[in-house]
């Protein structure tokens, strides 16, 4: 029976799909370097937190699938997977709406002030109210870069909130950002001074990274919003934590850090303008149960010698490792 490692148990659904199919080996670590002996032994291997380096790929010929109940792959070396043969299935889709009610979700609870208000009511504090830090969201400005599956969701959520939305994505045509409603930004620069709120729903490039620093953050408004359920690498923390220290932003609603799992005693933390969740935005119930049902079925398929469509690197198959077995 051909052997499939997780790196993370899954969440029912997904068990229930490998069942009786696969040999299903749980680690509970997600770090190649640390689980090596268990990948060499493995003909298939589901990534939920943690990552696969080309070192540990070619020390694994058994391997022939690497899977993700997401669509992030910026802890897989996608291109050592290509050059190996190895299809790295994904599972897109499946946590568009959950996403983007998150973002939303951190939105209001940012302008609403509704974390440090529940701390202050809990101790008897009454007056926390007097601070008057909660603002009115109908018709402040949501900048949305990246318009993809979140990002879409996530406009549209704004919009039908009463919160007019702009948005940046250089791969989107302006027609098509035009066509829904909202206006279009050619430069992410200007797109960041007009909004009250900026959300981020863009992957981790070395070209997006650190996209939020200290130049980016000095163009927006004193009492904007930053909103990340995307990659906490977008961000410069240190530049952030400053800027909300000093006034220069009003707020901030993270659901992702730089290092995750997020440790206690981050100096973010400490500030009571900011609302940080543990990378939970896509880990609704529903959404859970497509992601790991659509892996596990793609993991299947593919040893199962399958050309699955939902893959990243359709490259792949043009190994030979595919051609012989077509």
């Amino acid at each position: 029976m051909q052997r499939v490692l997780l790196s993370h148990r899954l969440y029912p659904d997904g068990m229930a799909e490998l069942a009786g199919k696969v040999d299903v080996v749980v680690t509970g670590n997600g770090d190649s370097d640390q689980i090596i002996g268990e990948l060499e032994r493995a003909d298939g291997f589901i990534l939920r937190i943690g990552k696969i380096d080309r070192k540990a790929m070619l020390r694994c010929p058994r391997l022939r699938v690497i899977a993700r109940p997401g669509v992030g792959v910026d802890n897989v070396d996608v291109g050592t997977a290509t050059e190996l043969g190895i299809p790295v299935v994904i599972a897109p889709r499946v946590n568009s709406r959950s996403v983007a009610e998150h973002a939303i979700a951190l939105v209001f609870a940012v302008a609403k002030n509704i974390v440090e208000s529940d701390v202050e009511a809990r101790k008897g504090n009454f007056e926390i109210r007097e601070k008057y830090a909660s603002v009115e969201l109908l018709g402040r400005k949501v900048g949305v870069v990246g318009f993809g599956n979140i990002g879409r969701e996530t406009a549209a959520l704004a919009a039908a909130c009463g919160m007019p939305v702009g948005v940046y994505d250089p791969f989107v045509a302006r027609a098509d950002i035009e066509a829904a409603g909202h206006r279009h930004y050619g430069e992410v620069t200007d797109l960041l001074r007009d909004s009250d709120v900026v959300t981020l729903h863009i992957p981790s490039t070395p070209d997006t990274r650190r996209l939020i620093r200290s130049e980016t953050l000095a163009l927006m408004k004193p009492d904007a919003f930053l909103i990340n359920c995307s990659r906490g690498d977008l961000v410069d923390e240190d530049a952030l934590l400053e800027a909300l220290r000093d006034g220069r932003l009003a707020g901030a609603g993270l659901d992702v850090l730089q290092q995750e799992p997020m440790k206690a005693g981050h100096p973010l933390f400490a500030l009571p303008n900011v609302v940080v969740t543990p990378h939970l935005a896509a880990q609704t119930r529903e959404a859970t149960a497509r992601g790991v049902v659509m892996a596990a079925r793609g993991t299947l398929a593919v040893l199962a010698g399958q050309r699955w469509e939902n893959v990243v690197n359709k490259a792949a198959y043009d190994h030979p490792r595919w051609r012989t077995e077509a």
